[in-house]
């Protein structure tokens, strides 16, 4: 996390979070969802404004990270904005490295390590289960990705992608969690 927006946590720690105005696809697009957009649909039926300002995709990328309960966000300054994922919190993109073997890399530019397993839903989505967290192969990197499952000899599992957030911890859709009841008091008499 940058050090300015650690600095703002400390000097506003009470900052309302935000819900639905910013959204990952499983091309590793970012979008703004301004109110208009929130009411024409949901994500990823209604995407938004993609994010091209390079600097921005950065900060956001840089700042990128989940709560206990698996929803991912990015912290703005004091603020969490609080993404709605299309498919999974990571998506992946994989290179054929010279001499041999594979890169994989996350939407942020981390470089992944380890593939525990490979997962394929009904819609012929490649999953990886990894040792950064379950992400989704970019559709335009899976030629190299096949070329990837029958070098490493991965047999990937049939998976319905409604089992995957429940299965690897994640939401796809953040909400804000219920404010508790409020103490009701007695009329006064």
């Amino acid at each position: 996390m940058d050090e300015i927006v650690k600095a703002a946590l400390k000097k506003w720690p009470n900052v309302p979070h935000n819900y639905d105005w910013l959204a990952l696809d499983a091309r590793g697009d970012w979008y703004l969802r301004d109110a208009q957009v929130q009411q024409a649909g949901p994500f990823p039926q209604v995407k938004g404004s993609r994010i091209v300002h390079d600097k921005l995709k950065d900060f956001i990328q840089r700042n990128y990270d989940a709560d206990e309960r698996g929803a991912w966000f990015f912290q703005n300054g004091p603020q969490r904005v609080y993404v709605a994922l299309e498919a999974a919190p990571w998506v992946l993109g994989i290179q054929a490295k010279e001499g041999g073997g594979f890169r994989i890399e996350t939407h942020t530019g981390q470089e992944v390590t380890r593939v525990e397993h490979t997962l394929l839903d009904e819609q012929g989505r490649l999953f990886l289960a990894t040792d950064v967290g379950l992400g989704v192969v970019r559709s335009m990197d899976m030629v190299v990705a096949v070329d990837a499952v029958e070098a490493q000899g991965w047999t990937p599992q049939e998976v319905a992608f409604d089992s995957l957030p429940g299965r690897y911890g994640y939401l796809l859709k953040p909400e804000a969690p219920a404010k508790p009841p409020q103490p009701q008091t007695a009329p006064a008499t």
